[in-house]
């Protein structure tokens, strides 16, 4: 009788073992496949580098803000630090993967367009004309994807090295501050079925589209298509 009873405990000390052993293992796999993602490694400092406000130098948009909230809540799930900076950041990211938020029409993010001039020559952003249907839209591979303000939105995601650099850019061009937060939301959450559709995570460029902003917000987000060929092609 007591042998049985010792036999039952430790065999349900053991399967208890391994299923921890497993579950440990499991949420190990996932943080690795979303550190290898995103770019990043635990104890490393994140390089976050936001927008700003309209008119307003020195200052980013509310809903740029609550991005690098959720960069910062990203980085802290995988380990690291995060550094913010204005888009007026200059230099290289060195050993730092580099979060660059916002678009560069109006002098919003201007790193952003350098880093477009620089290694997506395939990508052209319209500028903001009111009067002009293409206003801020986002043209790659021969389609140009139309700003419809509180609608529906596009936003630019890429992940590249600079030649100078160890760590990637992973840059986030959106139409507006809240196509920003909608991807950043979005990618966070649902990385594994982008990495899914994509042919590679070391290097790429999508098109995320975010629909129901009047209704959802920046809840409602999607991947539009994967344009890594026409993005990085010279």
């Amino acid at each position: 009788m007591l042998e049985n009873i010792a036999i039952g405990l430790v065999t349900s000390l053991l399967g208890g073992g391994f299923v921890w052993l497993w579950e440990r293992a499991r949420r190990t796999r996932e943080v690795n496949k979303r550190a290898d993602f995103f770019g990043v490694r635990p104890g490393q400092t994140c390089l976050v580098v936001l927008g700003n406000k309209h008119n307003s130098p020195g200052t980013a948009t509310y809903r740029d803000v609550r991005a690098a909230v959720e960069l910062a809540l990203l980085a802290g799930e995988l380990g690291c630090d995060v550094l913010v900076e204005s888009g007026e950041f200059r230099g290289s990211n060195g050993d730092r993967t580099e979060f660059c938020v916002g678009g560069p029409v109006g002098g919003a993010n201007i790193r952003t367009g350098g880093h477009l001039a620089a290694y997506l020559p395939g990508v052209t952003l319209h500028p903001y004309n009111a009067a002009n249907r293409d206003s801020v839209a986002i043209e790659v591979g021969g389609e140009k994807y139309l700003f419809d303000r509180g609608n529906q939105e596009y936003v630019l995601v890429a992940k590249f090295i600079p030649a100078e650099s160890r760590k990637p850019v992973f840059l986030v061009c959106g139409q507006s501050s809240t196509a920003n937060l909608a991807a950043i939301h979005f990618l966070r959450r649902e990385f594994a079925q982008v990495a899914g559709q994509i042919s590679s995570i070391d290097r790429f460029c999508v098109l995320i589209r975010v629909s129901g902003i009047g209704t959802y917000e920046h809840h409602r987000a999607a991947l539009e298509r994967d344009v890594s060929a026409a993005a990085f092609v010279r």
